[in-house]
């Protein structure tokens, strides 16, 4: 009779009872069958045995470039935040490498990568991207356009705010991308909502902005937005699928920061459903881009464009991850120029750039302008002036539109970092070149949508 290997003969040997023990005993077994020894099958069996939880690493052993600096108390205190946060991020024990940038600031607890952050990683970590990946700017080249008729066109065609768009107004992806989300097992779920959220804008930063090419003046449309629920989606699957390596990997390393291993076969089914949710964005961005163009029968002479919520890879096998950092090296995706965007406020122009791939920066630049306030402090902030006055105010010599028809004065200009500050201290660190700007025209943003949500009105009609 042949002996047979069982979970007791594992604990009785020294080994922790875990999920590994179905593969484990089953391997074991099979090596009795073929007629091995007990202590052949135990060998046979450690291969499988997990290796033992690796602690963070120590505080301030590893640092993290800063390419950021105050000139008031309020950006001090913004700098001390986002640093803290930082170093307790660099306790992570797959993180290689990390770097701010002048338009960071923080986000979410203490631990979790600021935006405007930088890190370097063995793994990929979903926390590290967002749960808005691929968040991204496209430009497209309007020449002989009005800016009024563009930005026009453009309120016509976009959507913003919650949701996808309604039934007889939805676009479906191309075939290719389509029969991509249908193969990924990650993704194949959530081809309805890459329906019906394609052609979409969403809410909080993003925009459509009108311009004018300072060196051609031509018209110009540059828009911002993300992967909306499809992103969002896989999001919350690759923090699931992260948080169940990190309880067996390292479980003193905060949640936030939890990683998918890149040699398992989760890890290289999450890499490919992010680059399908890129190739998602993409098309969402030239979705609106073209149907701004047709609307005004115009054509466009140029167009690009860049996340800069992502994860990349680079040569040396590493995962780039950029919060809200703009990609600055060659050759950072298969149809990356050498040109990328950088935008500051809806009042201030859109930087056309060219990375420098900065050592101090690991090869990126700024996303934006960032914040030294949360959206909740700035309001409070503007105590005592109404936002019809606040908007006035700061939106002279533009045309700034919001689509729900209500203000969200946390997306005025005074909500951002000061953008002079921003641009010199682009140059100061070497992050990228400035090569052309879009001078502003107008901006559309969705606005306070929760103003006139039906669950407020049904609350106020209720009170």
């Amino acid at each position: 009779m042949v002996e047979v290997l069982s979970g007791q003969d594992l604990i009785d040997a020294g080994m922790a009872q875990g999920k590994w023990f179905g593969k484990a005993l089953a391997e074991g077994n099979a090596v009795l069958e073929r007629g091995g020894s007990f202590e052949e099958a135990l060998e046979a069996v450690r291969t499988f045995v997990p290796p033992p939880p690796t602690p963070p690493r120590t505080a301030g052993a590893l640092a993290f470039h800063v390419n950021i600096e105050a000139d008031t108390p309020d950006e001090q205190a913004n700098i001390a935040a986002v640093s803290t946060s930082m170093a307790e991020l660099m306790r992570t024990p797959v993180i290689r490498a990390g770097a701010i940038m002048p338009d960071a600031c923080p986000a979410g607890p203490s631990g979790t990568i600021p935006v405007g952050g930088i890190a370097v990683s063995e793994a990929i970590h979903p926390g590290m991207h967002s749960a808005d990946i691929c968040c991204s700017m496209a430009i497209s080249v309007f020449p002989g356009v009005a800016p009024a008729a563009l930005l026009d066109a453009v309120q016509a065609v976009t959507h913003f705010g919650p949701g996808g768009r309604p039934r007889g107004q939805q676009f479906r992806p191309s075939r290719e991308v389509f029969e991509r989300f249908e193969a990924n097992p990650l993704l194949r779920d959530v081809t309805g909502a890459a329906i019906e959220h394609l052609g979409t804008q969403g809410d909080g930063n993003h925009f459509a902005y009108v311009g004018t090419l300072k060196s051609s003046g031509e018209t110009a449309l540059v828009t911002h937005h993300g992967s909306r629920s499809p992103g969002a989606r896989l999001y919350s699957k690759g923090m699931k699928i992260a948080e169940a390596h990190r309880k067996q990997l390292s479980p003193e390393t905060l949640p936030q920061n939890a990683w998918i291993p890149a040699d398992t076969r989760e890890g290289d089914d999450y890499w490919d459903a992010l680059q399908i949710i890129r190739e998602w964005t993409k098309a969402n961005h030239t979705l609106i881009h073209d149907m701004a163009a047709e609307r005004s029968s115009a054509r466009v002479s140029d167009r690009f464009w860049n996340e800069h919520n992502f994860v990349f890879r680079r040569s040396d096998g590493l995962f780039y991850h950029g919060k809200g950092a703009t990609p600055a090296f060659d050759g950072w995706a298969y149809d990356a120029t050498d040109l990328t965007l950088i935008p500051l406020n809806m009042a201030e122009p859109v930087l056309i750039v060219r990375g420098k791939d900065a050592p101090n920066g690991l090869g990126f630049s700024p996303h934006g302008a960032g914040r030294n306030f949360s959206r909740t402090q700035h309001r409070r902030m503007q105590a005592g002036r109404s936002d019809a006055d606040i908007f006035a105010e700061e939106t002279k010599g533009i045309d700034a539109r919001f689509f729900s028809g209500v203000t969200d004065i946390s997306e005025l200009p005074s909500a951002y970092k000061s953008a002079s500050a921003v641009r010199r201290q682009i140059e100061k660190y070497g992050l990228a070149e400035i090569v052309d700007e879009v001078l502003p025209y107008g901006c559309i943003m969705a606005g306070n949508w929760e103003a006139n949500a039906p669950w407020r009105k049904k609350k106020q009609r209720l009170a």
